[in-house]
């Protein structure tokens, strides 16, 4: 059955149910429930208001309304808003890239179909005025491959609680504001969710002040743009050192053997969290923590591998790191 509470149905119900909902005098919120990647579903709600204001501001950001291909999963915020920017644009959404007609087009992707697109053949992503990528880190050799492929790439960050991307290529989106709190990326704007349904002391959690708290750490360089270095749950204590788990799978992407990497901390008895990385390719462990060693502490380099034809992936794209911990 198709709804906005929680979004569910096929993206042609979805579709029709956004138009209604864009032409409501005064409509509820709509609630996108998540899965979660790390065991913690959530059903986030959000209000008509917050939901245009990013579309809007997204429209600003790009250049102008244009015709959006949906590429993911419709009832995810990602495909939400593909959806919605094509109602507030009053463009049709197209379904395959065969199917764009207008004079402007774009696409939201996860860095995982960017990698298989350009495997593929990247001619089909040169028509789009932007690509969007989102829903996980973007490694700066891929950006660096597709856009000289001539693909336009713009590297988007958010999430649920701020209706899908609200920072675009490290400079926020109109109206959003950001800061650095303790090393925290916290966000502030029109495009904030109204809370958690029914939950609300989880809600008062990740809120301060009006700001919301996203758990990632980050830093503002000298121009104000945003660079997002990993997660606070992302941090390894392994035998009472903190190992930055984003840090060291970035260094170990470039590694030639390594296609794709992941990188946990799975419970031992002897380290207390075991730095365990999950590769696509075809190394051994020695040689890895040597690479790593040549530009990052020693004591950073993983103690076990797990190698695997794919990387297990949410529906919505995103690694689905629940399985990684129970493959370790």
């Amino acid at each position: 059955m198709s709804s906005l509470r929680p979004v569910s149905g096929s993206a042609e119900e979805i579709l029709a149910l956004l138009r209604e909902w864009d032409a409501a005098p005064d409509p509820g919120p709509l609630v996108i429930a998540t899965s979660g990647s790390t065991g913690q579903p959530k059903r986030v709600v959000l209000s008509r208001v917050a939901m245009r204001a990013s579309a809007l501001a997204t429209q600003e950001r790009l250049g102008g309304p244009g015709q959006w291909v949906l590429n993911l999963p419709p009832s995810y915020v990602a495909g939400v808003q593909v959806l919605y920017r094509s109602v507030v644009a009053g463009t049709e959404p197209a379904y395959d890239v065969e199917s764009v007609s207008g004079p402007r087009s774009y696409v939201s992707l996860v860095p995982t179909q960017l990698v298989r697109a350009l495997a593929a053949d990247a001619a089909p992503l040169t028509r789009f005025d932007a690509v969007l990528v989102g829903g996980g880190p973007l490694a700066p050799d891929l950006r660096r491959e597709a856009e000289g492929r001539g693909v336009t790439i713009v590297q988007t960050y958010g999430m649920s609680e701020t209706c899908g991307g609200c920072v675009y290529d490290g400079r926020p989106l109109p109206g959003v504001e950001v800061r650095i709190d303790e090393g925290e990326v916290q966000l502030r704007g029109p495009v904030l969710f109204d809370g958690y349904e029914d939950e609300p002391s989880r809600t008062a959690a990740v809120m301060k002040d009006g700001w919301f708290r996203t758990s990632d750490l980050g830093r503002l360089d000298g121009d104000g743009r945003l660079w997002v270095t990993g997660r606070a749950d992302d941090v390894i204590i392994s035998g009472g050192v903190k190992v930055p788990a984003q840090a060291l799978a970035a260094r170990l992407r470039g590694h030639p053997g390594v296609e794709a990497v992941e990188v946990l901390g799975v419970p031992d008895d002897e380290w207390g969290q075991r730095v365990v990385a999950f590769v696509v390719g075809d190394v051994a462990l020695d040689d890895l923590r040597d690479y790593v060693s040549l530009e990052l502490p020693r004591e950073w380099a993983p103690r076990q591998v797990v190698t695997l034809p794919d990387l297990p992936l949410l529906s919505n794209g995103k690694v689905h790191r629940l399985l990684l911990r129970d493959l370790a």
